[in-house]
């Protein structure tokens, strides 16, 4: 009550650092899958909802059942979710990281490689991903169209995302100039 509302930068790690980010995640892909049903309901047919998984979750053994455990329970189809991972996530141990995201990928749903450009990008390990999403971090988008480098960045991440034939979303889009912007270099999707 006097904090006010606690943003998600402020409570993932304590959630991480008390064990409890495992639980949180769990109730966001069942909130997901549960609000998502309700869309449907309402007449909105195909609208995907993104999880972000911490990479303690994403590290988890149980949670390709936990996933398939919620979309039966909910009879949603697969493609309606969009895993979101971090390039931090892939630091740990890529080559279980590929693993479960190829096993993730069998059950049906999307999957994201989030914030790209951020952390510790290898280039040779993005073309082995199993990926349907690349999202472009808004501390680019923020600069656009003023910025030159943020310019040159968006030009060079939007043409390699297409490239690779990744769906390229770029996050924090906030005015119309930038959206204009955006669309003439190709991005497929923004979000802001």
């Amino acid at each position: 009550p006097t904090r006010g509302l606690v943003g998600p930068y402020d409570f993932i790690q304590v959630a991480e650092e008390r064990g409890l980010i495992v639980a949180l995640g769990n109730w966001v892909m069942q909130e997901a899958c549960r609000q998502n049903i309700a869309w449907q309901q309402q007449g909105m047919i195909h609208i995907p909802i993104a999880i972000n998984l911490s990479a303690v979750h994403f590290q988890q053994n149980s949670l390709q059942a936990e996933l398939q455990q919620n979309l039966t329970r909910h009879a949603l189809a697969a493609n309606c979710l969009e895993l979101e991972l971090t390039e931090s996530s892939l630091t740990q141990d890529a080559a279980a990281t590929i693993a479960t995201m190829s096993r993730l990928k069998e059950v049906g749903v999307m999957m994201a490689l989030d914030d790209f450009g951020t952390g510790y990008s290898s280039l040779s390990q993005l073309k082995s991903l199993p990926l349907d999403n690349l999202k472009l971090d808004q501390s680019f988008v923020r600069g656009l169209p003023d910025d030159r480098d943020d310019l040159a960045i968006c030009t060079a991440v939007i043409a390699m995302g297409k490239a690779l034939g990744l769906t390229v979303i770029a996050e924090g889009v906030e005015t119309g100039e930038q959206l204009a912007l955006l669309r003439r270099l190709g991005c497929n999707m923004g979000q802001g």
